[in-house]
């Protein structure tokens, strides 16, 4: 395999990202500042020798998000659990090393989508020789009272920043695994209106870090101004309990399903930074079913798969 650049570009590109948005979002708060918690990681783990460490932040009870988590992480084995490994078996026995960025946003007005971003790049060695490497990541909108003009905003953003990248096929790709990724199967329902969503590329390294670079800056266009534009929006009770109760269904995919969940807890990480994700508040509700008609029975149209910039949105905006 061809030698690989150090890591050394892709964690400074990511420590800066994580800078820049946690600046943008305190200014689009104006009530709360991101608290850093900065931890390290030891080798004390006779299994996986797992080290190394990383930044996690929290912006708690501010102007417009109730919860807003974003963490930079830079570690490192000896070993992979099965899970990695089982349709991988390079990996078996290698060396391994991870850098990322991952963020979940959580607002406090239920006009104000929920979100999540994450970017990242992985490496695997034995005997001094890279065996794998990948960019992933991605990011995805979570309403819980839609706006066609947001999610095709969204979209459009997504869209474009993929231009540079392969167009029209490089945006349908990863949308279409958006779409399938973050897919509640017991609930039959997509857990928002999608975005975009890659892993495993390793083509060539600067196109594909490229690419990476792209939506991660893309995320602050794609974002705030849908957040500038429904943060005054009045809510009540009712809009309330029913922003905690569909917040259940985000628990539910992260704990169930999610690859990355998964595979830090599985691998030894650091179980408070992975579990950053999850909401400050939720609610179940037994057989709940919104009335017909309503604001809150909207939402069932957009919990599918669609061509958001191609044809006219469910409606209602």
């Amino acid at each position: 395999m061809t030698a690989l650049p150090t890591l050394d570009s892709v964690r400074d590109y990511l420590t800066g990202l994580q800078d820049r948005i946690c600046a943008a979002i305190e200014h689009a708060d104006g009530g709360a500042r991101f608290v850093e918690d900065a931890w390290q990681r030891a080798d004390d783990d006779a299994s996986t020798h797992l080290r190394g460490g990383g930044r996690t932040r929290i912006l708690r009870d501010g102007g417009v998000f109730e919860q807003a988590g974003i963490g930079f992480s830079d570690v490192s084995g000896t070993q992979l659990p099965p899970s990695a490994t089982a349709a991988r078996p390079e990996l078996v026995g290698a060396s391994w090393r991870a850098v990322g960025v991952s963020l979940v946003f959580h607002p406090r007005n239920p006009y104000v989508p929920t979100t999540h971003a994450n970017v990242r790049h992985f490496r695997a060695e034995r005997d001094g020789e890279t065996v794998a490497w990948w960019f992933g990541g991605g990011f995805d909108l979570t309403p819980f009272y839609p706006f066609d003009e947001d999610v095709q905003h969204w979209h459009r953003t997504a869209r474009d920043l993929c231009a540079p990248f392969g167009g029209e096929a490089r945006y349908a790709a990863h949308k279409r695994w958006c779409d399938e990724y973050f897919f509640l199967k017991h609930r039959d329902e997509t857990r928002g209106v999608g975005g975009l969503f890659f892993d495993d590329l390793h083509g060539d390294f600067d196109a594909e870090f490229g690419y990476l670079r792209a939506v991660g800056d893309g995320f602050l266009d794609a974002y705030l101004p849908i957040v500038a534009r429904r943060k005054d929006t009045p809510w009540g009770e009712r809009e309330r309990q029913f922003q905690l109760y569909r917040r259940g269904r985000y628990v539910e995919f992260n704990l169930v399903f999610d690859r990355g969940t998964h595979f830090g807890l599985q691998s030894g990480g650091r179980t408070e930074s992975i579990l950053m994700s999850l909401p400050p508040l939720v609610r179940w509700e037994y057989g709940y079913a919104a009335e017909a008609g309503s604001a809150e029975a909207r939402l069932a149209d957009y919990l599918r798969p669609r061509d958001w910039l191609g044809e006219a949105g469910p409606g209602g905006a």
